[in-house]
């Protein structure tokens, strides 16, 4: 059959860092898909912000319905856009948060920013910029929330998981701030250990959220890295990850020291990107 006229059709672009697909949702009217060079970015629903289709992505809501009590404003640094799919998730269930996202592939930005426009007053201010800039340019002690979604294609960029990283991150949070990330990996989870054993040298406070199918070594996934220097709401998210369709587990304390084991922070001579994921691990075809 053919499409009619009305009908929302696939917008295909290249942007700085592959090629960009904005795919409609033929269930859901104002729904789209973003994937860069086949791996699934972002999804928007424009009609229901609160929408996460991504279980990561439910992960971070949850951090970020705990951070404050229900309704609080916040203010919050995101580093990695896609098609803000997170931003726009606390623009309508924290109305008022002051939202700064950074993104280093202009062209991705112009794209969304054309097809998936924000609201008027959403409070979302989006700019092209390195994550590690964004960091350094930022006043100390100025963001209650600084959420990493960052990837090249399908990886973490190396400039991104050192030490020194975690430190930038750090400083730019307030005392009782939280900073969560998106991290994706399979056992041995070389690379997720040493992400965990640097921010565990930074922050007093650290969990991570994962299926337990993950855990397990049974596949390659995503985490969320979540550390804070005050202690983190440890019971409400762990209520609210084992409700997902998808249950999760929050790992911490002695549990996570283990998983920690002998690993070491990476230091900026050391850094490498995360690992490529398996064949089919989260291509979209």
């Amino acid at each position: 059959m053919e499409k009619t006229a009305d009908e929302p059709v696939p917008v295909i672009r290249d942007v700085d860092q592959g090629t960009a697909r904005l795919l409609p949702d033929v269930d859901r009217e104002r729904a789209w898909l973003l994937t860069v060079d086949g791996a699934p970015q972002s999804y928007v629903d424009l009609d229901a912000p609160e929408h996460l289709e991504f279980e990561y992505a439910r992960r971070i809501a949850h951090v970020l319905d705990s951070a404050a009590a229900p309704g609080e404003p916040l203010d919050v640094l995101h580093l990695g856009g896609g098609a803000l799919s997170l931003p726009r998730y606390l623009a309508a269930t924290r109305p008022g948060s002051r939202q700064h996202v950074v993104d280093a592939d202009r062209a991705l930005l112009e794209m969304v920013a054309e097809h998936l426009p924000l609201p008027r007053d959403s409070g979302i201010t989006v700019r092209a910029e390195d994550a590690r800039a964004a960091l350094r340019n930022r006043r100390p002690a100025s963001v209650d929330v600084v959420i990493a979604d960052v990837f090249g294609g399908s990886r973490v960029p190396a400039h991104l998981t050192t030490l020194p990283y975690a430190r930038a991150a750090a400083q730019v949070l307030r005392p009782e701030g939280i900073y969560a990330a998106n991290l994706a990996d399979g056992a041995p989870f070389a690379f997720l250990r040493s992400q965990l054993a640097g921010f565990a040298a930074v922050f007093d406070h650290l969990c991570l959220i994962a299926e337990p199918a993950v855990l397990r070594g049974r596949r390659f996934g995503n985490t969320v890295l979540v550390a804070s220097r005050a202690e983190l709401p440890l019971e409400e998210l762990a209520r609210r990850a084992a409700s997902d369709p998808f249950p999760a587990r929050v790992v911490h304390g002695a549990a996570l020291e283990r998983l920690v084991g002998d690993a070491r922070p990476v230091q900026e001579a050391d850094a490498a990107p995360s690992p490529e994921p398996p064949d089919g691990a989260f291509t979209v075809g």
